[in-house]
């Protein structure tokens, strides 16, 4: 798909790589850009058009698709991360409130916005996803949990909305330089090279962004030797 002329969604377009979709697709052409956020008023680039948008609140989903009658991709991008072990105190509020961002959200605004794409004839859906949809790290256990389920979302949306021209893209990457992962200390991709490979993706016509090396060598890794894999998150965690 050409981005050129196009409108475009983004969620969580307030800072890091939401921030830098929507500014990524304004520069690329798009005919309009709604940066969505909790709160709008954040958005004060004039080449955007803010939207209050929290992805938990199915009345504010609803109204963001009524309103955004015209969106061709749609970015869900919004996302939480509590760095919680699945068996630590708290666990299991960290995981509920990461499963209602990054599994419900995005699966509300996919339901919400797949007939708007189809009027507009199929689109795009983008699903910000992770290296760690495909496996747990033990130190972020409920973030990973929250990611699976992502995927499984991301999979099945792309089979069911198939027949009506959407095209359902998956993006992997590992720690990106936003705020989210401001206290890791491990090597982190930018946010533009995230976003470069996901627009090279729409325009290419790909289903899956390996968006940095850590998700081609996770990718790899994980199909030529699974077992040594798992060996070695067992081995972080002791």
């Amino acid at each position: 798909m050409d981005i050129e002329g196009r409108v475009v969604l983004v969620t969580g377009a307030n800072r890091g790589l939401g921030k830098a979709y929507a500014d990524a697709f304004a520069a690329a052409g798009a005919a309009k850009v709604y940066a969505a956020a909790r709160d709008g008023s954040r958005i004060t680039d004039p080449t955007l058009v803010p939207i209050d948008l929290d992805v938990t609140r199915a009345e504010q989903v609803e109204a963001a698709a009524a309103r955004c009658g015209d969106v061709d991709i749609l970015i869900n991008n919004a996302g939480v991360m509590h760095s919680s072990p699945m068996l630590a105190e708290g666990s299991e509020a960290a995981m509920r409130h990461e499963m209602e961002v990054n599994v419900f959200g995005t699966l509300a605004t996919i339901r919400a916005f797949a007939p708007v794409l189809a009027r507009n004839g199929g689109g795009v859906i983008v699903n910000v996803l992770s290296v760690v949809s495909w496996f747990t790290v033990p130190f972020n256990a409920t973030y990973c949990a929250s990611k699976h389920a992502a995927l499984a979302v991301t999979d099945d949306a792309r089979i069911e909305l198939k027949a009506q021209g959407t095209r359902v893209i998956a993006v992997h990457a590992g720690y990106i330089d936003t705020d989210m992962a401001s206290a890791i200390g491990e090597p982190k991709t930018s946010p533009q090279q995230v976003v470069e490979r996901t627009l090279a993706a729409i325009r290419g016509g790909d289903d899956l962004v390996l968006a940095d090396e850590r998700a081609k060598q996770v990718w790899q890794a994980l199909r030529t030797d699974p077992l040594g894999f798992a060996q070695g998150m067992q081995k972080l965690w002791d």
